[in-house]
């Protein structure tokens, strides 16, 4: 089934998405990070808090809720990494329809695992096929109603969400940054900032393993990027959707992509633990890191501050 036209989400949209996951997402705080790089205020919203370790939860609960429950009677079909799925088939579980789950053979065995223990019936795909699953929204002897993971408006108001949370907990910021799979969170979240906030400035920060946010906005149109299997298996793509397209043009002001090499020493995080960032909050810390030296060589009038969103827990 073609995609319906994206737009980005209205105040009234992202209102009705907070009600939406209201009761079953958390509001997750908002901490100022101690011990950060000098001369930099860094504000961590801790989305691995949330049920399942992970933001995704949020646009899950979202997208079923504002669906016509008839539509649902054959359940839900999605394509993802692990970290949707799982937001999926927990929110599937919720209102009572079956899920399926197609992941890519990269994805982590213990998101697999817990998409099975959620219920959700897994299918693992070499990543191309897999790509195509998501691409094309159907998967053969499969009928549910596929939900994307990124690219549903009711998706992106689910994201939002955590846009309107920040502004409410901490006023005064100049920059956000988020993390790029397909450009679902930095639409959400940066639609809010647009919308109240049009001074912050918007980064993502990507995988050195897939740069396809960053090719697109050198660009200015959607690129094929190469895609090189990494441990960071929840971010990261070939190119940016051709839907997607202008929601990230319109929200991303740049990208940022950490090295490998760099954070190689920097892995040690204790499993299992939704208390402490997972694969991609960690390659955001560094890639604010890289942004704050870039405001220190600009000599800042004050001490910039910035907002860095943990969306998920160690696989």
């Amino acid at each position: 089934m073609p995609p319906s036209a994206l737009a980005l989400p209205t105040s009234e949209d992202v209102a009705a998405a907070r009600r939406n996951i209201r009761g079953f997402a958390v509001r997750t705080p908002l901490l100022k990070l101690v011990g950060g790089p000098s001369g930099v205020n860094i504000y961590l919203k801790l989305e691995n808090l949330q049920p399942l370790g992970s933001f995704k939860i949020r646009p899950a609960l979202n997208v079923l809720k504002t669906m016509d429950p008839e539509r649902l009677r054959r359940g839900v079909l999605t394509a993802s990494a692990g970290n949707f799925g799982q937001g999926l088939a927990f929110a599937a579980r919720e209102i009572g329809v079956p899920a399926t789950v197609v992941v890519p053979d990269g994805s982590a065995a213990t998101k697999a695992k817990g998409l099975a223990e959620l219920g959700a019936k897994v299918i693992r795909l070499p990543f191309d096929e897999w790509w195509t699953v998501l691409t094309t929204r159907s998967f053969a002897g499969e009928d549910g109603v596929f939900i994307h993971p990124v690219a549903e408006s009711a998706v992106i108001a689910g994201n939002a969400t955590i846009g309107a949370e920040i502004i409410e907990d901490q006023p005064h910021f100049d920059a956000v940054v988020v993390p790029f799979g397909g450009g679902g969170l930095v639409s959400g979240i940066g639609s809010v900032m647009r919308r109240l906030k049009p001074q912050v400035r918007m980064i993502v920060a990507e995988s050195e393993a897939a740069q396809p946010a960053a090719a697109a906005l050198a660009n200015g149109r959607p690129t094929r990027v190469p895609h090189i299997q990494s441990f960071v298996d929840g971010m990261g793509s070939t190119t940016v959707l051709e839907e997607m397209w202008p929601l990230v043009r319109e929200t991303a002001d740049q990208a940022r992509p950490p090295s490998h090499h760099r954070r190689g020493g920097r892995r040690r995080v204790r499993r299992g633990s939704h208390d402490r960032p997972g694969r991609q909050g960690r390659y955001y810390l560094h890639s604010l890191r890289r942004q704050h030296r870039c405001a220190e060589a600009r000599r800042h009038p004050r001490r910039p501050e910035a907002i860095l969103n943990l969306t998920s827990s160690p696989p």
